[in-house]
């Protein structure tokens, strides 16, 4: 089974920047759709943003539109990019990378869309 890892996460500054990277165990690993999501303190798991295997369809959450930006990179065993710009204290989670290799776009946001995750990494954005 492929495990992914994530890295890049840490305490930054409000209106600082981070890069998340996801990492396979193994390669080659050639999922069809990446995906990153997060998670608050007593919140539910959601949505951050999503990229095709060819790196086209982009998707990103409202909340991160325009600070955020994912691509796929997929060198030796980096899979994809999370670029995160002017951070916010709302931006605090931790952020997890997801993958399938289902080849589909439909329901890209629904996590039960993914079949591998990382153990996640902490962001923290302070004021």
């Amino acid at each position: 089974q492929v495990e992914l890892v994530e890295s890049g996460g840490g305490l930054v500054q409000a209106g600082g920047s981070l890069r998340l990277s996801c990492t396979a165990s193994e390669h080659p690993f050639m999922p069809y759709t990446m995906g990153w999501f997060r998670q608050a303190p007593g919140e539910e798991r959601e949505f951050v943003s999503a990229i095709s295997s060819n790196g086209r369809n982009l998707y990103y959450a409202d909340s991160v539109k325009g600070r955020f930006t994912i691509s796929s990179v997929n060198t030796k065993n980096t899979l994809v990019y999370l670029q995160m710009n002017i951070l916010k204290p709302e931006d605090t989670a931790v952020y997890f990378c997801a993958a399938t290799l289902t080849q589909s776009l439909r329901d890209i946001r629904n996590e039960l869309r993914y079949d591998y995750w990382g153990q996640g990494t902490q962001v923290t954005v302070s004021s």
